[in-house]
């Protein structure tokens, strides 16, 4: 480890050579390479953290450069998957750090080995189904899971330690919420980078063994209309399922679905495969869609205005609806179980 690169961090008190020895020896998952993510990924990178781990379904679109600070336009034109993009510009940017890139979906039979060395989850993810997935993961082997989400102006995070503090489900009801989202009502990026980088403080704070320091609140702003609220993480719900029962349901393999709608984004995901041939289905679907295949998804723009982005592991987006029973339907027509 080069103590020199991280000269201005080991002179803060708090880290000093042996905090920064600490998380040069931490690995962490991040869960979204998007808006979240991406700021997430860039300060972690730069602290100096051991191994970052980044798991990311989706790829670069246009829509995403307002916010979503690790890519450019290239990526765009690329149709790079959003992990992949990442890692490219963390790599550059700390070579010291193991980045591990993963393209793919976070999932019941996935998630087991996606935390088991990890020090610290982060939750860059976009939809509260993932985030009771990851919730209940961390609380079933005790690892420590930073929450966070933005839309509009508006940011809520927390700093969640199993058998410390209560856990997501403790003080979000699943089924709860507005509905809103980025697609929905838009975002604006100050608002992202404010609650990674609190999601990043508190998981610094935790590495370096600064746990007496961590807020122990869930935070909650509108950085727009000025507003700010900390609500103390002081007692655990004593019918929660997780932290007090240890039923864990969103592990149990019935709970997900081959098809989850991707909120705000028309957009349904299907992932009833476990790999796909892309050069296969570009000779398939090319004879009745345009197509465009890259090394890592397939596009193929349909006439009825439906489109599929297809990946190496088996998923299909299929975009232009958010009804899943048409997704269903068109893609049993044309790419069959």
């Amino acid at each position: 480890m080069d103590l020199a690169r991280y000269s201005r961090q080991v002179l803060f008190e708090p880290i000093g050579e042996d905090g920064q020895r600490r998380l040069s020896n931490s690995t962490v998952l991040v869960v979204g390479a998007g808006a979240l993510g991406t700021v997430i990924c860039n300060h972690l990178v730069r602290a100096g953290i051991g191994k970052v781990r980044l798991i990311d379904r989706d790829y670069v679109e246009m829509s995403n450069l307002q916010r979503q600070m690790l890519f450019d336009e290239d990526d765009v034109k690329c149709a790079l998957p959003k992990a992949v993009a990442a890692g490219n510009k963390l790599e550059k940017m700390n070579s010291q750090v193991i980045i591990e890139p993963i393209v793919g979906n976070v999932s019941v039979e996935n998630i087991d080995d996606l935390i088991n060395d990890a020090n610290v989850v982060l939750d860059g993810t976009d939809n509260f189904s993932t985030r009771y997935l990851l919730n209940d993961a961390c609380f079933k082997y005790g690892i420590p899971f930073s929450y966070g989400g933005v839309v509009s102006s508006r940011g809520m995070t927390a700093f969640f330690i199993p058998e410390k503090t209560p856990c997501l489900r403790c003080i979000t009801k699943q089924g709860e919420g507005g509905g809103e989202t980025c697609d929905t009502v838009g975002v604006i990026s100050p608002a992202v980078d404010m609650i990674s980088s609190f999601q990043v403080t508190e998981t610094l704070k935790y590495l370096t063994g600064n746990q007496q320091v961590l807020r122990q609140t869930l935070k909650t702003f509108d950085v727009w209309h000025n507003r700010q609220y900390d609500m103390k993480l002081s007692h655990s719900d004593p019918e929660c399922v997780v932290c007090q029962k240890q039923e864990f349901p969103a592990l149990q393999k019935k709970a997900q679905s081959e098809e989850t709608v991707l909120c705000g984004r028309d957009t349904v995901q299907i992932h009833r495969k476990s790999v796909m041939d892309l050069e296969q289905w570009e000779s398939k679907l090319g004879q009745i869609a345009d197509t465009k295949r890259t090394p890592f998804l397939l596009k193929a723009s349909l006439q009825e205005g439906i489109h599929f982005v297809m990946f190496t592991d088996g998923r299909v987006l299929v975009q232009g609806t958010e009804d899943p029973i048409q997704a269903r339907t068109l893609y049993d027509r044309y790419i069959g179980s």
